[in-house]
This record gives C-alpha cells, structure tokens and sequence, in this order.
C-alpha cells in the first residue's frame, strides 16, 4: 500500500483504493476446494467504494396494514419490515448514508451479496461434499457497515437486504419495540460475534460470544440457537469489528482482520520461505532414513512421496512406512490417511498417524514463527502461538455446542491440547 506521501502524487488511475479489512472463512486452507470463482471464495478483502452506498434508518411507519406495508416496501428505497400479527406490521424506512459503505454476506447468489458464504464441512477436500447439506446460513445473513474516513470503523448488523432492497422479519421472528420507540429483532439461526482480548496478537485470549441484531445492539447467546426469547442486552459492548474478530453465520464462521493487523501479518512469501527453511535442513524419517520434504503450497491436498508424517501423540515425524500396522487390511485402499491408531517406532507411544500439511492461509497466523506444530487430529502445522491461540477458541457448532477446530479445515480437534510439538530428526551425515 503506498504512504500517504506518495498517495498525493500518485494520478486518480493509480491511486490505491483504501482497504477497510478482510473476511476469511475458517476451514480452507487459502481456497475454496474446487477454486475461488467470483464472489465465492475463501477471503473477501472490503474496499472503499467510489461512492457510498451505506444507508440509515429514517422514517418509522408504525400501525400498517400489510397493504400500506408492501406500498411503503415497494418504494425504491431500503426499508425492513416487521410482521407484529396478521394485521400489524411496522416498516421502518432507510435513507442513503453518504459517510457508510456497505457489505451484504449471504447464502444467495442474488446481486446485492457481495460475498458469498456457504456451509463449511470440515474436512471436506471438494465442494460436492457441501451440495448435499441442508443450508443453515442465511441467504441474506449479515451486513457490514464501514465509515468512509478514518478510523474507518467496520460495524456487523444482522441480515441483508434483498434484490427489492428488502428485510423482513416474518410473525415468528423473535422481535420487539425498544425503550425509546425504535424498533429491533434476531434473524432465525442468528448472527454471533466473539471479539478476541487483546485483539489478534501474540497475546489474544478468547473473548465472549455474543449474539447482533438487526440493528447492531449486542445481546447475551439465546439458549438454542432458533429459541424465540432473545438474551440480555449488553450495553457496555458493541458491534465494532476488530482485528481478530470472529462472525458465526450458523453454518459458516468468519475472521475478520483490519487492514492494519493485516500489515503485521506474515505473508504467503513469508510462508514459503519458512517451507523452503525447514525443507533445507533436511529432515529425515528415522524408520526408513530418506530425507522429508513439505510439497510446494500449491500441492496442498495430494499427498507426496517425500511428504512427512507425524505420531499425533508425541510428535515424532517419519517418512510415510507401514511399521507398527497391526494388519496388511490397514495399508490397502488408501486407507492410512484415517489417521488411525498406530505405534511410534521411536517411542512406542500410540496415536494417530497423520500426514502433515502447511498452514497456507496467512491470516490465520498470530506470528510469523517457524512452523514447529501440527494441530491434531487433522496435522495442519503453523506456528506455537498459532495452535495455542486457535485450540482455545470455542467455536460455534450446530445449534447449541461449542468447541475447538483447526482454522485450516474446520476439523474439531481432539487430544489433551487439540495440537502436538513436532519432533524432527536431522540428517545423520
């Protein structure tokens, strides 16, 4: 990004566009299985736009029939609408916002989603996987606002508005008047956000979940996820976005880091230089003594001859070798990537026998250490405060669990930890 410097002499055709932030999907590994296609991908990054499309609320329209109500919807201008009974419906009319710019997330392909999102099966290798699932994600499930001038502050609210520029909030939509008149709800599955203590730094600590409505107020998590009787407000927080921040969509979850946090963040070059790294010291498998080597960033779901492998358990890296099977059943078929139970030859410990893979989603990294550990069951290796950050975090499952998973293939992590130190051995020469 140029400096302001050279943002002033920089022409109109080559200036940089301000970038508010990114949204990354947890559960891919850089991108979407079968590829990144348009607006659905496995990161979004939110520029400025060349004019604001933000909107406000406006006017209230408080006793309507629901022919007065589909009048006022149909106006070409946003508006949400809130279905009290049969005979009751109250609209509220928003206004353009020249100092906004706004986001739409969703399940539909319709034009006004900027992103995207579907459900995310963890550990999924292709898109087909997903086809089959019934959807929890909402088609129009969240919108981000962003202020147009510095801080350049990003703020959640829950759902989006239609191609008619619509949001409706039907009878059995949990709803309610506030105190001071204005009107507020909870979409269906709900809009959950949890902002990181400390935001994303070396000493992030897991914040609270929360649910947002749909005008942004912050409520204590519903007891199921659908439940009709909404939680507690909580005045003292807010929907401000941070660096770290993450967004549940019931289906799919979402980090969301600041231009700013981005900037301290290891990139993909970084990466691989950290690859190229611990391939040049020539790892060796102490079974079969042939030198392990992690395949290029791009070969990240085949795996390769040289490819190291680890006992989740206590760490030790080998070379793929079929000691310790308790069958020849176990090494047919492809089996061995089950991660099943087998014993390590160097310590005899039992545990899953995993091939390892690099962490390629930059975004994910706390730091920019060496990648010296793997998450365990799934063996994606990042670096210590990485797996340490991640294995604490709580995250959303279903309709009312909660629990750990590798950021890189949603997987829920299992073990003492959710993660193992990995254990190297150099070459004998």
């Amino acid at each position: 990004m140029f400096s302001p410097e050279q943002e002033n002499i920089s022409t109109s055709s080559t200036k940089v566009p301000i970038k508010y932030g990114e949204l990354i999907v947890l559960g891919y590994n850089g991108s979407l299985p079968n590829g990144d296609r348009g607006r659905r991908k496995s990161r979004f990054a939110l520029f400025k736009r060349p004019k604001a499309n933000g909107v406000k609320p406006s006017t209230i329209h408080v006793a309507c029939t629901p022919q007065a109500a589909k009048a006022i919807s149909n106006k070409d201008q946003h508006s949400i609408s809130y279905t009290l009974s049969r005979a009751h419906t109250v609209v509220v009319e928003y206004t353009h916002d020249s100092n906004t710019d706004m986001f739409q997330i969703g399940r539909s392909t319709e034009s006004p989603i900027d992103f995207v999102v579907t459900d995310t099966i963890p550990g999924s290798q292709s898109n087909s996987d997903t086809q089959s699932v019934q959807s929890t994600i909402s088609r129009f499930a969240c919108r981000i606002m962003c202020q147009r001038t510095p801080p350049y502050t990003a703020r959640i609210y829950a759902a989006g508005f239609d191609s008619s520029k619509n949001i409706f909030l039907g009878e059995k939509a949990a709803k309610w008047r506030t105190s001071d008149g204005q009107m507020d709800g909870l979409t269906t599955n709900g809009v959950l956000v949890m902002h990181p203590r400390h935001g994303f730094t070396e000493d992030s600590k897991p914040g609270v979940w929360r649910e947002i409505s749909v005008c942004g107020n912050v409520f204590t998590l519903r007891e199921t996820r659908s439940a009709q009787q909404r939680g507690k407000m909580v005045e003292s927080e807010t929907q401000e976005l941070v660096d770290g921040s993450l967004i549940d969509l019931c289906g799919a979850t979402l980090l969301w880091r600041t231009a700013e946090g981005l900037q301290r963040t290891p990139t993909l070059k970084h990466l691989e230089a950290l690859r190229q790294e611990l391939n040049a010291a020539r790892p060796q498998c102490p079974v079969g003594f042939n030198t392990l080597a992690f395949p290029s960033m791009r070969r990240k779901d085949t795996v390769d001859e040289k490819q190291p492998w680890a006992y989740l358990h206590c760490g030790h890296v080998h070379g793929y070798h079929s000691w310790g099977t308790r069958d020849s059943s176990e090494r047919d078929g492809g089996r061995e990537r089950d991660g099943r139970e087998r014993e390590c030859p160097m310590c005899r410990a039992r545990g899953p026998y995993v091939p390892l893979w690099l962490g390629c989603e930059a975004g994910f990294y706390l730091d920019a250490a060496p990648p010296t550990h793997a998450f365990s069951p799934c063996g994606h290796v990042c670096s210590e405060k990485t797996v340490a950050f991640w294995s604490q975090i709580p995250l959303p499952h279903g309709t009312h669990t909660f629990h750990a998973a590798c950021p890189f293939c949603a997987q829920q992590l299992s073990g003492e930890q959710g993660y193992v130190r990995l254990i190297f051995q150099g070459p004998v020469d």
